[in-house]
C-alpha cells in the first residue's frame, strides 16, 4: 500500500525529517524511492522498519548497532521487547506494528499486559485513546486499509463489552440515568462503549442506544424511559452547519438535562454551545463530570440531613 512523504512517516512514529534523513544518508537504514520531482516516497516496509528502529532506539539500541542487524536479528529484539512493553509510546508503536500486519496474537498480547500493568480504565485512557488518535493520522495519510482499521477496532470492542458485562447495576440514592447514542449516521460507536463502561464502574444506569439514532426516536425513548443525562460523539466528519443545527435542536428538545458531547468535529464550536450540553474533551474529563455529580449530590443530601435534625 501506500507511498509515505517524509513528513507522514514523521507524524506516523514521533521521529523526526532531519533524524530520518540523517539515518537514511549515514546508515542506509532506509531507502526511499524518488519521484521525477525528486521528492522521498516510502513504503510500508520503511513505515514499519522505522516503526521498529524507533522502538529499539527508545529502548537503549544505539543507531550504528542498529544499522548492523538483519532483519531476522531486529524481529528477533523486538519480540523480546514487546514482551515487556514499559512505557505509552512503546505501547503505540507495539500496536500499531500488529495492526499493519494483522497480528491478532500479538495485539492481544500487548493490549493483556497494559491492563495487567495499568488496570482496564487507564489502558483505555493512556494506550487506547491515542492510539486510534494515531489511527487517525494514518488514515489521513492512506497509511491503512479500512480492514485494519475494523480488526483492532474489532478486538477492543470484545474488550470493552467484557469489561462492561462484569459491572453490577448501580442501586444507591447517588445513582443516576444516563442515554447514551449516536447521531444518525454516526456508526463509530468504540467511544460509546467506553463511556458506559466508566459509568456503569461508577454505579451510574446506562441506557444504551448505540450507533446512527434519529432524533425524533430518541425524542420518544425519553419519553418511556426519561434520564438525567444524554452523551454522544460525533466522530464522523460533519459540517459547521449540520452540527449548529443538531445541537440546537438536542438542547431546544430537552432544555432540562445536561447533554455531554465528545469528539474532535465539536472542538472549534465548543465555546459556542448552548447552556446545558458540555463538550468532553477526553476520557478524564468525563471521570472528572462524574465526580462532580457525585460529590454535588452528597453535599447536597448531608446539607439536608442537617436541615432536617
Amino acid at each position: 500500500m501506500g507511498h509515505y512523504s517524509i513528513r507522514d512517516l514523521e507524524r506516523l512514529t514521533g521521529i523526526k525529517a532531519h533524524t530520518i534523513r540523517i539515518w537514511e544518508k549515514r546508515y542506509g537504514l532506509i531507502e526511499p524511492e524518488r519521484t521525477i520531482t525528486n521528492i522521498r516516497a516510502y513504503c510500508d516496509a520503511e513505515l514499519k522498519k522505522l516503526l521498529n528502529i524507533s522502538i529499539l532506539n527508545k529502548n537503549g539500541f544505539k543507531i550504528s548497532k542498529i544499522a548492523n542487524l538483519s532483519h531476522e536479528e531486529i524481529t528477533q529484539n523486538i519480540n523480546k521487547l514487546t514482551e515487556k512493553p514499559t512505557d505509552t509510546e512503546s505501547y503505540l508503536e507495539n500496536l500499531a506494528i500488529s495492526m499493519i500486519d494483522l497480528d491478532e496474537q500479538k495485539f492481544e498480547k500487548i493490549l493483556s499486559h497494559a491492563i495487567l500493568q495499568f488496570g482496564f480504565e487507564d489502558t483505555i485512557i493512556r494506550i487506547i485513546n491515542p492510539f486510534f488518535i494515531r489511527i487517525g493520522l494514518m488514515w489521513q495519510t492512506g497509511s491503512i486499509y479500512p480492514a485494519q482499521e475494523h480488526f483492532v477496532s474489532n478486538l477492543i470492542r470484545q474488550k470493552i463489552l467484557v469489561a462492561i458485562d462484569s459491572q453490577m447495576p448501580g442501586d444507591s440514592r447517588f445513582t443516576k440515568t444516563f442515554t447514551l447514542f449516536l447521531p444518525e449516521g454516526e456508526l463509530h460507536e468504540l467511544s460509546l462503549l467506553f463511556s458506559s463502561y466508566m459509568l456503569r464502574k461508577r454505579g451510574h444506569r446506562v441506557i444504551y442506544l448505540g450507533p446512527s439514532v434519529p432524533l425524533n426516536d430518541l425524542v420518544e425513548i425519553e419519553k418511556i424511559k426519561p434520564s438525567h443525562y444524554l452523551l454522544t460523539a460525533f466522530i464522523t466528519a460533519i459540517s459547521h452547519k449540520k452540527l449548529t443545527e443538531y445541537l440546537n435542536k438536542l438542547s431546544q428538545y430537552f432544555p432540562e438535562k445536561t447533554i455531554y458531547i465528545s469528539g474532535e468535529q465539536v472542538l472549534s464550536y465548543s465555546d459556542k454551545l448552548p447552556k446545558n450540553i458540555k463538550y468532553l474533551s477526553s476520557p478524564q474529563n468525563l471521570v472528572s463530570e462524574l465526580d462532580y455529580i457525585t460529590t454535588y449530590q452528597i453535599e447536597n443530601s448531608s446539607a439536608s440531613h442537617y436541615t432536617v435534625h
